[in-house]
């Protein structure tokens, strides 16, 4: 895998989403955030997801959807179950996935941080192919930004969110990271 300079990485699909800005002049990439999203919630497959990162949700199209239809959110990286790493939104710029959040005194997440979502819930199994993925890209990451650390979205949001969940296995992540 390789980014180039705006922070497109070869292996994946590009979809571009709108919910996206400019970071910070002078703010580096430093942490890492992993997330998990289904939709509906729980159910996996479908377009649902890219649909929501490209303001094209059709609030009809399932009763869940209607609640979350007018949010603006994207994510740099979506891992589907089988593998597949769809890019939303470069490197280079602040993907909008992390909402209101502070990691160790710094407000802001967004600002220097890259988002992953996987396809998941918090409380089942990731797919082998996911973990494989996510940890070669992470690796491709942290060779091209000065990453400091990986944390989950409910880290950076306390009491507000609980992704990637008790399902993510921490322990196999950093093991690949190093292995």
């Amino acid at each position: 895998m390789r980014l180039n300079e705006e922070g497109l990485l070869d292996a994946a699909r590009h979809c571009p989403s709108p919910n996206c800005d400019s970071r910070p002049p002078g703010v580096a990439v430093e942490l890492l955030v992993i997330h998990n999203i289904s939709l509906p919630p729980g159910q996996f497959g479908g377009d649902a997801v890219g649909d929501l990162f490209l303001n094209r949700l059709d609030p009809a199209a399932h009763p869940y959807f209607a609640t979350i239809a007018g949010l603006r959110v994207s994510a740099h990286f979506f891992l589907r179950r089988d593998g597949e790493i769809i890019q939303f939104v470069p490197c280079a710029l602040r993907a909008w996935h992390a909402g209101q959040s502070q990691w160790r005194g710094r407000e802001r997440c967004n600002d220097f941080s890259l988002g992953i979502e996987l396809e998941g819930t918090d409380d089942q199994p990731y797919a082998d192919p996911q973990y494989e993925q996510l940890i070669a890209l992470a690796r491709t990451l942290h060779q091209r930004y000065p990453i400091l650390e990986t944390v989950g979205h409910a880290d950076i949001a306390p009491g507000r969110k609980t992704d990637p969940g008790s399902a993510f296995d921490w322990t196999r992540f950093r093991r690949g990271l190093t292995g």
